[in-house]
């Protein structure tokens, strides 16, 4: 019987998932991880597993993307069959998207206990899909790892009974630990596109409720690109191909001098970001890693669930308006960096894995 099975399905979950797998597999914690295949790119996935220092997955169900309830069905049905011949104890799920939700809601409807890493962010902001799966995987899950006490104060107002909560720090503390140094040894991004530390703003964007709206993707485009020419300062953004898609749907001119370049492996993008200006994003991870990564950070939301990067001094929100971005920009480029990690201090997967009911002893310092 298998004791732990983890169901992930995109970049961001491989990224955070990593650190609680590889301590299974050091003290010999019987598991199976189930990709759902949400993020479909082969030679990106099997780049972040290598470089990530994992295994390939038992199983990946290729589910691809889709409208969110084909999307999520597919998985359903794909993780009921494959959590059936697992037969796992718990199932672990990551974060806030329709892979974490498809593998909360298969699992609670068997036998296994469910384990919601990051659990408790909220933006308060319904009409995002993702506050709607990090809700609904919190009031299903048994074990609730919260990465702050924010976190933990969200889910007790909702009524989450504490025993099932802990807090651990955010596993992204524990992955930049591990692959920031091999990062700046190894990675040749830099060099390839021609950049200088310091020398470049990055940019991501490619949330729904940005990258689908024509008006609001141009205006974060035009914020993105005012800010660069303020400064003297090019805009790199490795692009996801739904953004590239729809700048060509819409036929949106990219204005200079941001520059669109292809999607980045975790080690070069992590590289990418440690030696960055400043980055703009609209992704909650990245706003995560530039805070410990002591990067400067501007997020072209009108919200977040990582008010903690705020409350450090670490991020600023503008919205997608052109000169909030701007703005933000100039605000973000005068900080030093020295504001206190919010996240842990890179202990998190060992506090998750002591709090689950698995028959290994874990032995592992908790710093």
């Amino acid at each position: 019987m298998t004791e732990v099975a983890f169901v992930l399905g995109t970049r961001p979950e491989i990224i955070k998932l990593s650190p609680v797998i590889r301590s299974c597999d050091r003290h010999g914690v019987d598991h199976a991880v189930i990709h759902t295949g949400q993020h479909y790119s082969e030679r990106l996935d099997s780049v972040f597993f290598d470089r990530l220092g994992l295994a390939e997955p038992e199983v990946n169900l290729g589910v691809g993307s889709g409208p969110h309830g084909e999307q999520t069905g597919e998985m359903l049905r794909g993780v009921e069959r494959v959590v059936t011949d697992v037969d796992p104890d718990i199932v672990v799920v990551q974060g806030d998207t329709n892979s974490a939700l498809a593998g909360a809601l298969a699992a609670s409807k068997m036998d296994p206990e469910i384990a919601h890493v990051e659990a408790g962010l909220r933006s308060f902001d319904r009409s995002m899909p993702e506050e709607t799966n990090r809700v609904i995987v919190d009031h299903v899950a048994d074990h609730l790892f919260a990465p702050t006490e924010k976190s933990e104060k969200y889910l007790v107002r909702e009524g989450v009974p504490e025993h099932r909560i802990t807090v651990t720090g955010n596993t992204v503390v524990d992955a930049l630990e591990r692959i920031r140094d091999v990062a700046r040894r190894e990675a040749t991004v830099l060099d390839d596109l021609g950049l200088a530390t310091g020398g470049y703003l990055l940019m991501t964007a490619h949330r729904q409720e940005n990258v689908d709206d024509p008006d609001r993707f141009r205006s974060l485009l035009d914020g993105a690109a005012g800010a660069g020419r303020e400064h003297g300062l090019e805009v790199v953004y490795p692009i996801h191909p739904r953004a590239r898609g729809k700048i060509e749907e819409f036929g949106i001119d990219v204005p200079a001098p941001v520059r669109t370049v292809d999607p980045q492996d975790y080690l070069d993008f992590v590289r990418l970001l440690s030696a960055s200006a400043a980055v703009l994003t609209d992704s909650g991870g990245v706003q995560e890693e530039a805070c410990v990564l002591g990067v400067p950070c501007v997020t072209m939301r009108d919200n977040t669930e990582r008010p903690e990067t705020i409350h450090a001094g670490a991020n600023r929100l503008s919205s997608c308006d052109p000169d909030r971005i701007r703005r933000a920009v100039t605000e973000a480029l005068d900080t030093d960096g020295a504001w206190e990690n919010p996240y842990g201090d890179g202990g998190a997967a060992a506090r998750i894995l002591r709090a689950l009911p698995v028959s290994t002893e874990i032995d592992e310092v908790v710093r």
